[in-house]
């Protein structure tokens, strides 16, 4: 492929160029892996790079923040699971571990279930509507609010606060985020009051558990849990869900296979989670210097960590990695990185992409979204929908 004889140039992505990221993944994969970015940081691209950088935390620390920015502090945010870098994540993520377990997924799923398929039915019903607000939306808000143990009036809250939280803009203001951490934090911490008074079997619940057992967690690390799971339980499944919708409205050939035998349905979720990467990369910092590609990261660089373009490198993927194939078996992909970072929430996630394809394709097998109409939410890292209209019956 003849690339442009402009050098290859990495800017973070927003609302206005989410559009289509790839032709950029594909030149830094083969023209510059090892990218320094004009804005000062490092874009690693190819699998191979970003599979090693993930797993190797002691090189590549989270305990600075994972954006361009540290918002440890500049949000005023405690330390999060998600910023913290082993012995002190593996410690936190044993005793979260216990809020998602097999069994809570399997407990979770006819009632998830039951959920969605009303979801789809009244939009059926309508013929037309926004996928995100309408079927994409509700599935993960309801999931997380159900894992905290969130009360049936309060969960309402948790669109905004995630929407104001993940599209603190590319222009780097945080203002919005830091009211809604505010907000959010300060609602946790009531809920804490109340589970102390009246525990349940919520993450919440669990966490006050371990607490009193010595694990010294306190109110700062409860309220970072919630922090993570809403900030990063909603934005990524609504990622999934809207460029499934939009995959399998472009790609009639792979639906119809879905159609004529649903027990796929399971193994194009893993292809459609490799093909969207809801979270396009997240940021590292280098912890000493240290060699990739032929390239010195020096120590204190911060390091973007592309899951979207590896998971779409042809070295790793074959030569119609672009593709989407529903019969694909992929041993492995970095939609939800690897090792100690290896997200919490993935088997939920697996879940609703199931649970939601079953009852689209049952409920609407020739649904349509315009993808051309629809718009991106803001945000450097998380690509997904915003709204994005949906018909019934195309």
């Amino acid at each position: 492929m003849v690339w442009s004889a402009e050098p290859v140039r990495f800017e973070p992505f927003g609302r206005a160029t989410w559009r289509d990221p790839h032709p950029l993944y594909a030149r830094l994969r083969d023209e510059d892996p090892v990218h320094r970015s004009p804005h000062g940081f490092w874009v690693l691209s190819r699998f191979g790079d970003v599979w090693a950088a993930a797993r190797d935390t002691a090189t590549f620390s989270s305990a600075q923040g994972l954006t361009f920015r540290n918002e440890v502090e500049e949000l005023g945010l405690a330390p999060t699971i998600v910023m913290m870098d082993p012995p002190d994540h593996t410690r936190y993520r044993r005793l979260v571990n216990r809020g998602f377990t097999p069994r809570h997924v399997e407990e979770l799923e006819p009632r998830l279930h039951r959920f969605v398929a009303e979801r789809i039915a009244a939009v059926r019903s309508a013929g037309s509507g926004d996928f995100i607000a309408e079927i994409a939306a509700p599935p993960p808000n309801w999931v997380v609010a159900d894992y905290l143990g969130i009360p049936e009036e309060d969960r309402g809250l948790f669109g905004r606060w995630t929407h104001e939280i993940v599209s603190a803009g590319v222009d780097g203001s945080g203002a919005g985020a830091g009211r809604a951490v505010g907000e959010l934090y300060g609602y946790f911490t009531e809920l804490v009051e109340r589970r102390r008074r009246d525990r349940g079997d919520d993450l919440v619940s669990i966490l006050l558990e371990a607490d009193d057992s010595g694990a010294g967690i306190g109110l700062e690390g409860i309220l970072g849990y919630a922090f993570v799971m809403i900030a990063g339980g909603n934005d990524t499944t609504i990622g999934l869900l809207g460029g499934a919708a939009e995959l399998l409205t472009a790609r009639l050939d792979q639906r119809a296979r879905l159609l004529a035998d649903p027990s796929l349905i399971p193994g194009a979720v893993e292809e459609l989670l490799r093909l969207t990467s809801p979270v396009q990369g997240l940021c590292r910092v280098a912890s000493r210097d240290v060699e990739v590609g032929g390239r010195t990261i020096i120590e204190g660089d911060r390091v973007l960590l592309l899951y979207a373009s590896a998971n779409r490198d042809q070295a790793e993927f074959g030569p119609d990695a672009d593709e989407l194939d529903v019969e694909r078996h992929a041993p492995r992909m970095l939609t939800f990185s690897t090792g100690a970072h290896f997200c919490l929430g993935s088997a939920a996630a697996r879940l609703q992409g199931r649970i939601v394809l079953e009852e689209l394709l049952a409920q609407c097998p020739d649904f349509a979204v315009d993808a051309g109409a629809g718009e991106f939410a803001d945000g450097a890292f998380t690509r997904r929908y915003e709204r994005l209209p949906f018909v019934a019956e195309a």
